[in-house]
C-alpha cells in the first residue's frame, strides 16, 4: 500500500497531463508537482537509510575479523543558524554517528595513535568503499575514527538538511577526536593524526587549520580546496546543494567572502601541522587547479608541507584509493608520512608489506 500512496501523486498528473490537459489549472499543475517531488525526496531518503543498515552489516563482514566495530552516538556544536531560535530545542548540540574501528591484536595495558578520518562527499557518509583502507591501518595498530557529520546520508531528511560544508561540520570531526580521547585509555592523546580524501580532505585541512594543537600530521588527498573556483566550474545542480535555503543560503556570487572562509586555499596562512597533499592532474571531481591554488597559498605564506601532483594517472579522482600498484605505491608514501610523527607499532614500508595487510592478521 505504501508504494502505491508513493506513486499516486505522479499516476495522477500523468493521467491528467494525458487526458485533460487544456482544462487543468496552471497552478494545480505545479501543486501535483511539488506533490510528486516531496513523495520521492522521502523515498530517496528512506532509501539511503536502509543502504546504510546494509553497509554497517558489511563492515562486519569485510573488516571485523581485524577489528573491534562500534558506532556510537555523539554530538557537535549547535546548528549556525537556527530557523526559530527560540523555539523548543533551539541551541541544543547537533547529534550525529562516528564509527571506530579499534584491532584486535593490541594490548589494552598500551596506547595507541588515533587517526581521525572524515568521509568525502557533499552529502554522502562513511560506507566499505574504504574497508581495504581500514584494514591496513588496522594492520599497523592504528585506532581510527570516523564520523558520520551533519549532512550525512543515511540517518533521514532532517539530518541531511543540517549540512554545513566547510563550517561546523568541522567541529564534529573534531569532537569525535575529543571523544576517543576522553573515552578510550588506550589512544595516545599525544599521537593523533587525520586523514582524508576530497571533502574529506577539505575537513582534514580545516581542522589542522583550526586546531593546529590537536593534531600532530595530517594528510589530505585530492582535497576540495576552494569553494570559490568551484562554484565556477561545476554545474547548477551541484551549485545549488550550497545556496540551498537550509544551507548556505546564498550563491557564491552573493556573497563570495563566505565561500572563501569555507576553503582551504584562502586559510593557508594557518598552517602549523606537519601535512602532506596527493592530487591527480586528470581529476573529473577536483580540478587540479584548485589543489594549486592551494599549493600556492602555502608556498606564499612560507609553510612547510610536502605535496605531489600525480600526472594522468588511471583512476582520476580515486587514483589512490584504489587496488592498483599505483595506488598502493601512494598509499604507502601516506602510510610513511604519517608513520614520521605517529609512530605506529608495526608502520607499513613497502607494498608488499600492504598486501599482506589484506590477508594477513597476526
Amino acid at each position: 500500500m505504501k508504494k502505491i500512496t508513493l506513486l499516486t501523486p505522479f499516476l495522477m498528473l500523468l493521467f491528467l497531463s494525458l487526458t485533460l490537459p487544456a482544462q487543468i489549472p496552471e497552478q494545480e499543475i505545479q501543486e501535483l508537482k511539488k506533490n510528486v517531488d516531496g513523495n520521492f525526496e522521502h523515498l530517496r531518503h528512506r532509501l539511503d537509510e536502509l543502504e546504510k543498515s546494509i553497509d554497517d552489516i558489511l563492515w562486519y563482514n569485510k573488516v571485523g575479523d581485524v577489528a573491534f566495530i562500534d558506532k556510537v552516538y555523539i554530538y557537535g556544536p549547535p546548528l549556525a543558524h537556527e530557523k526559530n531560535p527560540t523555539a523548543q530545542g533551539a541551541g541544543n548540540p547537533v547529534k550525529f554517528r562516528a564509527y571506530i574501528f579499534i584491532p584486535k591484536n593490541i594490548d589494552p595495558n598500551k596506547k595507541y595513535p588515533l587517526l581521525v578520518f572524515p568521509h568525502g562527499g557533499v552529502h554522502s557518509n562513511f560506507t566499505t568503499y574504504y574497508a581495504h583502507i581500514i584494514r591496513e591501518l588496522m594492520y599497523q595498530q592504528y585506532i581510527v575514527v570516523a564520523a558520520e557529520y551533519r549532512g550525512s546520508t543515511g540517518y533521514g531528511e532532517s539530518f541531511y538538511r543540517k549540512i554545513d560544508y566547510g563550517g561546523r561540520e568541522v567541529e564534529d570531526v573534531d569532537n569525535s577526536r575529543q571523544y576517543m580521547i576522553d573515552n578510550y585509555e588506550i589512544v595516545d592523546p599525544k599521537k593523533v593524526g587525520i586523514l582524508g580524501w576530497s571533502h574529506g580532505g577539505l575537513i582534514t585541512l580545516m581542522n589542522l587549520f583550526d586546531h593546529p594543537d590537536h593534531y600532530k600530521v595530517g594528510y589530505a588527498g585530492v582535497p576540495v580546496s576552494d569553494l570559490v573556483a568551484r562554484m565556477g566550474y561545476k554545474t547548477q545542480s551541484y551549485r545549488d546543494l550550497y545556496s540551498a535555503d537550509y544551507h548556505i543560503g546564498k550563491t557564491a556570487y552573493e556573497d563570495v567572502n563566505e565561500y572563501r572562509r569555507r576553503s582551504p586555499a584562502w586559510n593557508a596562512d594557518k598552517l602549523k601541522t606537519p601535512l602532506l597533499i596527493h592530487t591527480n592532474t586528470n581529476d573529473a571531481d577536483v580540478n587540479v587547479l584548485e589543489v594549486e591554488h592551494l599549493i600556492q597559498a602555502l608556498k606564499a605564506a612560507n609553510k612547510k608541507f610536502e605535496y605531489k601532483i600525480y600526472q594522468d594517472v588511471p583512476g582520476g579522482h580515486s587514483f589512490n584509493r584504489m587496488d592498483t600498484k599505483i595506488a598502493k605505491e601512494s598509499r604507502v608514501e601516506v602510510y610513511k608520512f604519517l608513520a614520521q610523527y605517529l609512530h605506529p607499532p608495526r608502520p607499513i614500508k613497502s607494498v608488499k608489506e600492504l598486501q599482506k595487510a589484506a590477508y594477513v592478521y597476526q
